[in-house]
């Protein structure tokens, strides 16, 4: 069988419906978003005209929707408020077919702060490392203390760290680890 020949059946098979290439099958899949305050939510229970509202995730992290009252919702994915509200919504609809739907994210912020060119509160709906932060912020101005660019993060309430992050590393490709991801809350603070 001549080159060609080969080439035309290998793409015929990879044309096929459901053939599974390998970059396919590897590539790890994002963790679900998780809901936060200040999320609204779209929220419809199917033939039932009076359970569709939108909702907002309170800063306490709870919902509140006809019939079920309170629940709480920050931390939790779609799928696992949806499954919520379905089995609190058995007692008073037969087998209730649950819509939770995003409508606007707004509880996924990050703070940049200090000698950068654009201060502020920044929106974010994809993943966002530190320096893609801080081009978002206009970049460093020249008084920055680019080795002493701290990351201030808090986890599970009260508890908080500081984590490092020295620009010009980075910026020369190294040590590129330090360039995390940022989560929603963190500050970058650049001195």
């Amino acid at each position: 069988m001549n080159t060609s020949k080969l080439l035309v059946l290998l793409l015929a098979v990879l044309a096929l419906p459901g053939f599974a290439r390998a970059a396919d099958v590897a590539r790890p899949q994002p963790p679900p978003y998780r809901l936060q305050p200040g999320d609204v939510l779209q929220v419809s229970v199917w033939k039932e005209q009076d359970l569709q509202a939108d909702v907002l995730v309170r800063p306490d992290g709870g919902v509140s929707f006809p019939l079920i009252g309170d629940v709480p919702a920050a931390g939790k994915s779609v799928e696992e408020l949806r499954q919520e509200f379905i089995d609190r919504l058995r007692p008073y609809v037969p087998k209730p077919v649950v819509t939770v739907a995003i409508r606007q994210i707004g509880g996924n912020k990050i703070y940049v702060v200090g000698k950068v060119n654009r201060p502020g509160e920044y929106p974010f709906v994809r993943p966002l490392d530190v320096m893609q932060a801080l081009s978002l912020a206009g970049g460093t101005t020249s008084y920055a203390a680019l080795n002493d660019i701290v990351i201030l993060r808090r986890d599970n309430g009260d508890d908080s760290e500081a984590i490092r992050f020295r620009y010009p590393e980075v910026e020369r490709g190294k040590e590129l680890a330090q360039n995390i991801v940022l989560r929603s809350g963190d500050t970058v603070v650049v001195p």
